[in-house]
């Protein structure tokens, strides 16, 4: 590579600001590298920071010392039963063995160069009740940070939806507010810290934004290169090999060389109108996305400009949500839609899912139904429970103005008023207030798993998900498949390198996160998968650049 053909150059160049690329920068620095992070928005973070702030990494130190049993062999046996042997090329055995080989190792390493972890108690893999699933939680995430810590590196991070003072491994208590006394006693700590924040004008910070917070921090006390505002607009390729980047700044073009390779980690495609038309299930928009604004999708796109195979466009972290009248993302509902009282039909009044399940197979099944999809919920849900970024008893006026929220005091009204075949409807809540009375759901076995339970309420008897919809007024609203990003990209190997589509490898690429076809393929198995894949294969790619074994 002549140098003298860049502006300037660096030993590594990672494209995109998220977890990969902390746990790649790092790295790099450590070893007397010179990574460059280049970020085409005017924050850092990426989707990691707007994220629930979790990494699944099974077998790994931290709950070893919680005593909880796990293993590699449990992993491995769990991520067969539940992404199975068809997840596509980005989910092959080598990538899977890849992503439990090196998690546990790249957590500890993390930890030693001064990261700080909290064993998310509770967030039991989604589908706990297959072989090798764990109840207890197998996700790790971060204490809470107080951003006066960060300085001026506070005002350079993304902050995302979930900016409370809440800690990460009390998130499902937190529901519990009016239900339970530890719900109750979560909730008066997280009055008493809102008001803390208050008068410090700075937020203490949870979830993605202290995950990130902390991990920018060690990253600029390294000396990691981080650039706002440099989006790269071009691969620079000679001889097979990528050997750069051009990236704008400031209305000026700049060719970057990488000696050792480029890492792209820029996120998927869920704000690009036009790739979700082009790939994606239908209907579908940019407004239903709680996705970070970067999340545009031309690194894809130039990738599979330079030879890169695509695998899984069709695919997103689905999360249920509804459409508020004032705009802005869909608000989002998978816990909300956990608890009792509370189910999901399509026109014809038929459930179509496990409300309590995972969200992306939640997604997928609206997709199979309808959409939109109809929840309906009695009173005691709206008095006892939040929806969304709303808390129990607080309904905005203006969704029962728009309509976007309608309220009747009988099941045939509500129909009525929605749409949905009124005689449909009340033969399914029969049907499912019988279930409620028995604690089995002979459907979908909602409240059969642990992580059902995660978000139920325990003072509902005898299953702590179901609880009849027989209390007026009832109220009902379309729900929506929406996401927190997209799942399907380039294709990679067990390296983290881009493949063409014939199998070979592009000399000099990289990738990880939602730029790639995910290693968990079309399941999403436990809480901060998607985040755990894009540190890891970050952290593989950094070794393999220089040589070194991820």
């Amino acid at each position: 590579m002549d140098e003298t053909k860049f502006d300037e150059v660096a030993d590594f160049v990672i494209i995109g600001s998220g977890g990969g690329s902390m746990a790649a920068g790092l790295y790099l620095k450590s070893i007397g590298k010179t990574p460059l992070i280049l970020e085409k928005t005017d924050r850092l973070g990426g989707s990691t920071a707007m994220s629930g702030g979790v990494l699944w990494v099974p077998n790994n130190h931290i709950i070893r010392a919680k005593g909880i049993k796990d293993s590699h062999e449990m992993a491995r046996t769990y991520m067969d039963a539940t992404v199975g042997n068809d997840g596509g090329p980005g989910a092959t055995p080598e990538r899977k063995e890849a992503y439990l080989r090196n998690g546990p190792v790249m957590l500890k390493w993390l930890e030693d160069q001064g990261m700080k972890w909290l064993h998310t108690e509770g967030w039991s893999d989604y589908y706990d009740d297959r072989p090798g699933g764990v109840t207890r939680s197998r996700s790790i995430g971060a204490p809470m940070l107080d951003a006066r810590e960060m300085g001026p590196l506070f005002d350079k991070l993304r902050l995302g939806p979930m900016v409370m003072p809440l800690p990460t491994d009390k998130a499902g208590i937190i529901g519990l507010a009016t239900r339970t006394p530890r719900g109750m006693w979560e909730g008066l700590k997280l009055l008493w810290r809102m008001r803390v924040v208050a008068r410090r004008g700075k937020p203490i910070l949870s979830f993605g934004g202290a995950l990130q917070g902390r991990l920018l921090m060690l990253a600029d006390k390294a000396g990691v290169d981080m650039r706002t505002e440099h989006g790269v607009t071009e691969l620079i390729e000679e001889d097979g090999r990528i050997v750069g980047v051009i990236a704008e700044h400031g209305g000026r073009t700049l060719r970057i060389g990488a000696r050792d390779g480029v890492l792209i980690n820029a996120g998927g495609f869920s704000r690009n109108a036009e790739m979700r038309k082009q790939y994606g299930p239908q209907p579908s928009s940019v407004e239903w996305t709680n996705a970070n604004p970067g999340d545009t999708g031309e690194l894809i796109q130039i990738a599979e400009r330079h030879g890169a195979a695509l695998d899984l466009m069709d695919q997103a972290w689905w999360v249920p949500g509804t459409v508020v009248p004032e705009g802005g993302p869909a608000n989002m509902h998978n816990t909300d839609i956990s608890k009792p009282h509370c189910i999901i039909v399509n026109r014809h009044g038929r459930r179509i899912l496990n409300e309590s399940g995972s969200y992306m197979e939640n997604g997928q099944r609206l997709y199979r139904n309808d959409v939109p999809a109809y929840v309906i919920l009695d009173s005691r849900h709206r008095k006892r429970y939040a929806w969304g970024y709303y808390p129990p008893g607080k309904t905005p006026q203006s969704w029962l103005d728009s309509g976007m929220m309608k309220k009747a005091d009988s099941i045939e009204e509500l129909a009525r008023i929605t749409g949905i075949d009124p005689a449909g409807l009340n033969a399914e809540i029969e049907k499912f207030n019988g279930y409620c009375e028995t604690g089995k759901d002979l459907d979908f076995n909602r409240g059969g798993r642990g992580y059902d339970n995660c978000f139920g309420d325990p003072t509902v008897k005898p299953n702590p998900n179901l609880g009849k919809i027989d209390k007026p007024p009832f109220y009902v609203m379309e729900i929506v498949p929406g996401d927190v990003g997209t799942s399907g990209g380039v294709v990679t190997d067990e390296n983290a390198r881009v493949l063409r589509a014939d199998g070979s490898v592009i000399e000099g690429l990289y990738a990880t996160g939602n730029s790639t076809a995910s290693v968990m393929g079309r399941c999403y198995p436990a809480a901060g998968a998607s985040i755990g894949a894009s540190f890891i294969f970050g952290w593989i790619a950094a070794h393999h650049a220089v040589g070194g074994n991820g």
